[in-house]
């Protein structure tokens, strides 16, 4: 396992946090309405995630105790999509970043501000993205659709 220290310490651009599933576990149902919470700052704790989150704790050694978008990869979307009033919160990710290829994070440790997290798997988009973003969504994604990490270390992640 190799530390990847961020070069050029990338931009939290939002940070989100939900205390319930709206989409997971709703086939063939209509979503949950639990609310989407932008925060400052979160913090971050070792082995469970986001204190706050509908994740934190889930399980143990869970793979997606906190996700990763690029903020990037967002705004090209809302302009393939020609969606202009879909925040990014939708992605129902935590952290929207710019300045990192999350991609290349996969298998990977790799620390943003204090805290150190594992790259597991990308975040896959499923068929909900078409009716939180906009038809096409779920496509357009492929390959593009965020990072799912473990937290390793105890610490804070703030806004910048």
């Amino acid at each position: 396992m190799t530390l990847t220290h961020v070069c050029g310490a990338p931009r939290i651009r939002h940070i989100y946090i939900s205390p319930g599933h709206n989409f997971r576990g709703h086939h063939g149902r209509e979503p949950s309405v639990h609310p989407v919470l932008e925060l400052d700052e979160v913090e971050c704790v070792a082995g469970k995630g986001l204190v706050g989150d509908r994740y934190f704790g889930y399980k143990e050694d869970y793979k997606g105790q906190v996700t990763f978008f690029d903020w990037l990869v967002y705004l090209e979307l809302c302009r393939r999509l020609g969606v202009t009033d879909t925040p990014p919160s939708a992605l129902r990710r935590n952290i929207i970043l710019e300045g990192l290829d999350l991609s290349a994070l996969i298998g990977r440790e790799f620390a943003i501000q204090d805290v150190k997290f594992f790259g597991m798997e990308e975040c896959s988009p499923c068929y909900w993205m078409d009716r939180a973003i906009g038809p096409g969504a779920e496509e357009a994604l492929r390959s593009r659709g965020g990072l799912r990490a473990k937290v390793l270390t105890n610490g804070r992640l703030r806004r910048n």
